[in-house]
């Protein structure tokens, strides 16, 4: 008959007739539980699961043991009175108070999204300064160069909208452009050309987006106007403070600016001459608008957001809501199963 075996870390069933000396795998030691990490005081390996702790696996052979360990005897303990009491009963009382955890963000009153507009505080370094400087030195070189021959380098993009040819020799002046004729707009978290409206809430899916209209490609910048173009960006957090990062070298301030309220960001950047990056994000959380500023380097820019409370964001924006034709067909799913049924 197979008993259990109680040697800390094992729990396994074995033969008492047959337990060789290294049948058992299990921890002499004793469990350790200091700032959050679990471990056994024999070996080195630390955790903060307590389900991967309880499946450590020990660090020492030996044969299993059937001896169940003694419980712990409590002392008795006689009053004046000459009554037994429980060890327990002479501790001292201490008054319990409850830590409540941090409350979710839906729990949290959220603003309305329709709150006006406010342009945050912008400020440009030095760096970026001098980045623009030297910057138009070079462009009124390139312009006079330009005034003095009609030619079109290789590799120039064509600069309507949509549009990713470059050029490649005169041959490319009868290659068919396909370019949007309309203008992007970005509204609840949805992109589009107002030509076509093909909507979509991926930035990199809505600038893959064929265009629309047949015609002749752009190859000089005074027939374009700005080229929306993606841009890197990401975020971090500290206790007090969203921190986005967009990573856009020689950003123009006069073209530059971001908007807020409470629970909206709405940015446009305009860099490297003709880009722009446009982005509208709806926030997880609340930011106090008068707190927060828009920092221009040469690199990159930062927008730094003051949290209205101090308190960790699960993500930076909350998930768009599913088109309304989504929701009208998982509707109609839900009922043509029901019929099923």
């Amino acid at each position: 008959m197979s008993v259990l075996c109680y040697n800390k870390g094992c729990g396994e069933r074995f033969d008492p007739e047959n337990n060789p000396d290294d049948g058992c795998t299990y921890h002499p030691g004793v469990p350790v539980f200091h700032d959050a990490l679990k471990g056994w005081s024999c070996c080195k390996r630390r955790t903060t699961d307590f389900s991967d702790f309880l499946s450590i696996v020990g660090c020492t052979k030996g044969p299993h043991n059937k001896e169940k360990p003694p419980e712990p005897v409590k002392p008795d303990v006689t009053s004046s009175s000459g009554e037994k009491k429980d060890a327990d009963d002479q501790k001292p009382k201490f008054d319990e108070y409850i830590i409540s955890a941090p409350k979710p963000q839906e729990a949290i009153h959220r603003p309305s999204a329709d709150e006006p507009m406010v342009r945050l505080q912008q400020k440009v370094s030095a760096s970026l300064k001098q980045a623009l400087e030297r910057l138009k030195l070079s462009e009124n070189t390139a312009e006079k160069k330009e005034e003095d021959t009609d030619e079109i380098k290789i590799g120039t993009a064509c600069k309507n909208g949509g549009c990713s040819k470059s050029f490649d020799g005169p041959a490319s002046d009868l290659d068919v452009c396909l370019y949007h004729a309309g203008f992007p707009i970005f509204h609840e978290g949805m992109k589009y050309w107002s030509c076509c409206k093909r909507k979509t809430s991926d930035f990199n899916t809505f600038l893959s987006q064929e265009g629309c209209t047949r015609g002749t490609h752009l190859w000089r910048k005074k027939d374009a106007g700005k080229k929306v173009v993606p841009c890197r960006f990401d975020w971090h957090q500290t206790g007090m403070q969203v921190i986005i990062s967009i990573y856009a070298k020689n950003s123009i301030p006069e073209l530059c600016y971001v908007e807020a309220n409470s629970t909206t960001l709405d940015i446009h950047v305009i860099f490297e001459g003709e880009k722009e990056f446009v982005q509208k994000i709806s926030l997880w959380g609340v930011i106090d608008v008068s707190k927060s500023v828009m920092n221009m380097m040469a690199a990159k820019i930062e927008i730094a957001m003051k949290k209205f409370e101090p308190m960790s964001w699960a993500r930076l924006d909350l998930p768009p809501p599913p088109p309304p034709k989504e929701k009208e067909q998982e509707k109609e799913e839900a009922d043509s199963e029901d019929e099923d049924e």
